[in-house]
């Protein structure tokens, strides 16, 4: 198989899966050893997606190469065989931050560079591992991504998108509160004539995501059993019957 398919279109901007598909005949370095399964993810998407973009259209398009550029970042830990991207060019930023290159992105992650650091996500302090980490156990349904409009076309492309998920985990010590958080934002990418991402500009207000994260309050242990078994209340004998009567048989 080439990287173009019969239907003329780079391998890159076909659907995830077709890529992965094509990578399996590859000796590519998965990050967990073995290529990353979507099917899950996809069920996610059918359900509760938007939009539904006719295939072949710019929409689809630009949502399939994003979609394979992010799955490339998570799970491939050799930017050189990253297929979305123009690996000695490549550049991405968010919010008008620093940029990073794609040595950089992969070393990081998505999270840590779409975050500022902030009071409530410290992205200097985290680790690839950690942030997927942190954000897979507040989302364990996990947090897709779709495109909603493209507003220009290439080479230089500029679209609207959202991400989602069901708060049903932990943020750090952030108690869940079940509502779907979602993400509205936009991006600008540059790419060249057969479509690899030249440089991408994120926009979007993680502040108010994070907000949404810790809704739920801090969680706190209580360690207070106030309607549990009663031998848990023995350190107390003057309110505990069971220790005075326990006590009687031991002197006997």
């Amino acid at each position: 198989m080439s990287a173009t398919e019969s239907n003329s279109l780079p391998l890159w901007v076909q659907h995830r899966d077709t890529v992965i598909g094509y990578n399996r005949q590859a000796n590519i370095d998965w990050r967990t050893g073995s290529p990353p399964d979507y099917s899950r993810g996809n069920e996610n998407l059918a359900k509760e997606s938007i939009c539904n973009h006719v295939e072949g259209s710019l929409e689809s398009i630009v949502q399939n190469l994003v979609r394979t550029f992010e799955m490339e970042v998570s799970f491939k830990t050799n930017p050189q065989q990253w297929l979305s991207v123009v690996q000695d060019k490549f550049r991405v930023s968010t919010n008008g931050d620093r940029e990073f290159d794609a040595v950089e992105l992969g070393a990081k992650g998505t999270y840590n560079t779409f975050m500022a650091d902030s009071e409530h996500y410290k992205s200097s302090e985290e680790s690839f591992e950690s942030s997927h980490k942190t954000f897979h156990s507040a989302f364990p349904q996990g947090f897709p991504w779709e495109l909603l409009e493209v507003y220009s076309g290439p080479p230089t492309v500029t679209f609207k998108w959202r991400h989602w998920g069901h708060f049903r985990g932990k943020y750090k010590d952030f108690a869940p509160t079940g509502e779907t958080v979602e993400i509205i934002g936009m991006s600008i990418a540059r790419v060249t004539d057969d479509l690899k991402i030249i440089s991408m500009e994120h926009y979007f207000d993680n502040s108010l995501f994070l907000t949404r994260l810790t809704a739920g309050g801090k969680v706190t242990d209580d360690t207070t059993n106030k309607s549990g078994c009663p031998f848990n209340q023995l350190s107390n004998p003057l309110s505990n019957p069971l220790r005075s009567l326990f006590n009687r048989f031991k002197k006997n």
